[in-house]
């Protein structure tokens, strides 16, 4: 049974690879994809490499789940160890880089979906809150982004004086923020709310302009700016 089931018995034009090399890496499904990562199947159950990424995409549900995966929950795959683990890992790692790429000092951002698509890739790879600022010249290019904190997003957590020391250090006329819900819904809870009225208002007394707070889920975000949750101008 196990030999039925190598890839390399397959009809040419359904393996993954003559299949890439034929027709592009776009005809192929994430299944295949990551079977080309995965390269072989696990022996012991005579699954192919195919079979064992149909797996880890049903168990993770979708990709970027399966990106945040670790090595122990990977390794609950039959035929996955570290070493495909670390593969994994490894692939998605590299994404991440392509996609961070384009965050270049000099870009500007004029909307929130500007920011989100460019940074999306850059949250998957967190399992907690991570909150981000942007710190921006006078025409809103990119100076630099600064990770203030990590954890649950709470008073306690985000302060202004931790913020604003980075503003002030980088001189930055603007600033906005920017931090994810891990859970993939990007609805600001109360103390989402909280804590960017009161870095609004340390902007104001420090004449820094806080354009807007970003949560970012996995494929959607919401500005508190556009819901027009920032408190007083």
């Amino acid at each position: 049974m196990a030999e039925l089931r190598r890839i390399k018995d397959w009809p040419e034009g359904d393996r993954p690879r003559e299949k890439l090399l034929q027709r592009g890496s776009e005809a192929l499904s994430d299944a295949e994809l990551l079977a080309l990562i995965l390269r072989t199947g696990d022996a012991a159950s005579g699954t192919s490499a195919v079979d064992q990424a149909r797996s880890l995409l049903n168990q993770f549900d979708n990709l970027p789940q399966l990106a945040r995966a670790t090595t122990s929950e990977l390794c609950t795959i039959s035929g996955i160890g570290p070493a495909k683990s670390a593969e994994l890992h490894a692939v998605f790692e590299l994404a991440r880089r392509l996609s961070d790429c384009a965050l270049m000092p000099g870009g500007s951002f004029t909307h929130a979906e500007t920011v989100f698509q460019r940074y999306r890739n850059r949250f998957l790879r967190y399992n907690k809150e991570v909150f981000i600022a942007l710190l921006l010249d006078a025409k809103n290019r990119l100076l630099k982004d600064v990770r203030i904190s990590e954890g649950s997003l709470t008073a306690s957590i985000v302060h202004p004086r931790e913020v604003f020391t980075a503003v002030v250090r980088e001189s930055a006329a603007a600033v906005l923020f920017v931090h994810n819900h891990p859970s993939g819904d990007p609805t600001p809870s109360r103390e989402d709310i909280s804590i960017t009225q009161r870095l609004k208002e340390a902007g104001d007394l420090l004449g820094v302009r806080v354009l807007d707070h970003i949560i970012i889920g996995h494929d959607s975000y919401t500005s508190l700016a556009e819901q027009g949750l920032m408190g007083a101008s």
